[in-house]
């Protein structure tokens, strides 16, 4: 494609509807399975709020769990007037999944088919006319059910480069039927983005009023490019799923594919792009499949300055900056502090804590998180006022919040306690609950002494994380990382220690000084 064509195909800006099969597809992801209530908040979660146009939520016929799940989402869509925008997975199996799908009060059925004439000849152990014959009364019974149809042709990108005339002689006896969408996967993950702009070029020629949807998988790290390539061919639709979940190497990571559509080819989605990090930390807990920190703009790192030099670049005039700015997906932009932050870098941090130093102190400062930077010791913002405290040794250095002894019991049949003694402001109290773990059961006393004794609301958890060094020692220090919801914000701590509820609490009292602290001031 040449200049002016891509100048052309700009300016007639593009609208591409994203279809999510996180539900669906990225359920196939090794060791993922999602229960039918977080099927239904994740359903929501990507209708309402984020805003896509259609979702796969499941297959049929595969579990009972999967009926429920298919029925409490359908009943939620069907009253706020949903419905037509969620979809399940059927086959050509003489109707029994779109009785199915009718059972469950759907509406939608995405028809799995043939693509390639190894799988109809192979898998199916038929000829091309029969599976087209069973495809079309699969259609006449979809309609007297009054079930709409996308139809995918699967391991279309292997027919395309095998046996192009058996995908023709598909779509010429298919195309005048009553099938809403042609869905047309990569399902192997083979394609490079020339082969998708060569196989759907061949499609759009020969098919030019026809949706053509593209299902991309990564096996080659190539699923964001191969999408991008089939809107520049004519692709109306794309599928996507959450932070990239899926079978093998998983599919085309929504936050991406919105990213980069949006600013590189111009073209317009209904996603809501302030939504999709809330959404990415939904899949990732309900998944228990993490985020890379560094995949983009859904990754812990992604919207980090590490060198100083971008930091003070960043101060002159946004140097470091591009169209990806954090704020745009619901985050913000952070420094990191280390052996490599320099003065800019700290001075960002301190800037941002509202803390003012003289050009001396902040070389002390820098002196000191880089020399913890070389003992790979990890430096937050919020370790920042410490660092400070103990380089200058401020008077106010010393903890407002401190733990003076606590214990905590657990016991097979019985639930975790906690009884602990804490000074708040130079006041001993005393508190104990029970909870579902012994940090549960910690921090719930605190939350009695702090709704007791000083009538104040304890800050609400927002994620717990635990990490450890490989290897498996059971000596090894764990860290724990603690977000918690402050103010309009998130507020993140980390304690360290051999032992992980000691490291959780550590944190938790690292949160509770720096509330204490901003509160004197």
């Amino acid at each position: 494609m040449g200049a002016e064509e891509v100048n052309t195909y700009q300016r007639m800006v593009p609208f591409v509807e994203i279809m999510d099969a996180t539900l669906r597809d990225g359920e196939q992801t090794n060791g993922v399975s999602f229960l039918p209530h977080e099927k239904l908040v994740m359903a929501r979660k990507l209708l309402s709020d984020v805003n896509v146009d259609r979702i796969e939520i499941a297959s049929a016929r595969v579990s009972e769990g999967e009926r429920e799940a298919v029925t409490k989402i359908c009943t939620y869509a069907q009253k706020n007037g949903l419905l037509e925008r969620v979809e399940v997975l059927g086959f050509v199996d003489g109707g029994k999944s779109i009785d199915w799908i009718a059972e469950c009060g759907g509406k939608v059925v995405n028809l799995l088919a043939k693509g390639s004439l190894k799988h109809c000849t192979h898998q199916l152990h038929k000829t091309p006319e029969e599976h087209i014959s069973d495809i079309k009364k699969e259609l006449e019974y979809a309609a007297s059910k009054g079930i709409s149809v996308n139809l995918y042709l699967e391991d279309w990108s292997n027919g395309m480069k095998d046996s192009p005339e058996y995908v023709y002689q598909l779509m010429d006896e298919l195309v005048a039927t009553n099938i809403k969408r042609f869905m047309l996967p990569d399902t192997l993950g083979v394609m490079n983005p020339l082969q998708v702009i060569e196989y759907f070029r061949k499609m759009m020629k020969r098919y030019p009023e026809t949706h053509f949807d593209f299902h991309a998988h990564n096996d080659y790290d190539l699923a964001v490019s191969n999408s991008l390539a089939a809107v520049l061919s004519g692709a109306r639709g794309l599928h996507v799923t959450v932070n990239g979940l899926g079978e093998r190497c998983g599919n085309a990571p929504m936050a991406s594919v919105q990213a980069i559509l949006k600013d590189q080819f111009h073209a317009k989605t209904n996603i809501v792009e302030s939504q999709l990090n809330d959404l990415s930390r939904m899949v990732e807990s309900f998944s228990g499949i993490s985020v890379a920190p560094n995949q983009p703009i859904v990754g812990e790192n992604v919207f980090t300055q590490v060198a100083g030099v971008h930091a003070d670049g960043d101060t002159k005039d946004k140097l470091y900056y591009n169209e990806l700015m954090p704020e745009r997906f619901g985050r913000k932009r952070e420094y990191a502090l280390g052996k490599n932050s320099g003065k800019a870098n700290i001075a960002k941090n301190l800037e941002e804590l509202g803390l003012e130093l003289t050009p001396e102190q902040t070389r002390r400062v820098t002196e000191r998180i880089t020399e913890l930077g070389d003992k790979k010791e990890i430096v937050t913002q919020e370790d920042l006022p410490y660092i400070v405290s103990d380089v200058l040794k401020h008077d106010g250095s010393e903890d407002k919040v401190k733990l003076i002894s606590y214990i905590v019991t657990t016991a097979y049949g019985l639930k975790p306690g906690a009884n602990i003694k804490v000074e708040i402001n130079g006041q001993e109290f005393e508190g104990s609950a029970v909870g579902d773990g012994q940090y549960d059961a910690f921090v719930k006393a605190l939350r009695h002494i702090y709704k007791k004794y000083l009538d104040r609301t304890f800050p609400t958890l927002a994620n717990y994380q635990v990490s450890i060094p490989p290897g498996g020692r059971t000596d090894a220090l764990v860290q724990t990382v603690i977000s918690w919801h402050y103010k309009d914000g998130l507020l993140r701590t980390r304690g360290l220690d051999a032992d992980q509820t000691e490291a959780a609490i550590k944190a938790t009292f690292k949160m509770l000084n720096i509330i204490e602290n901003d509160l004197t001031k």
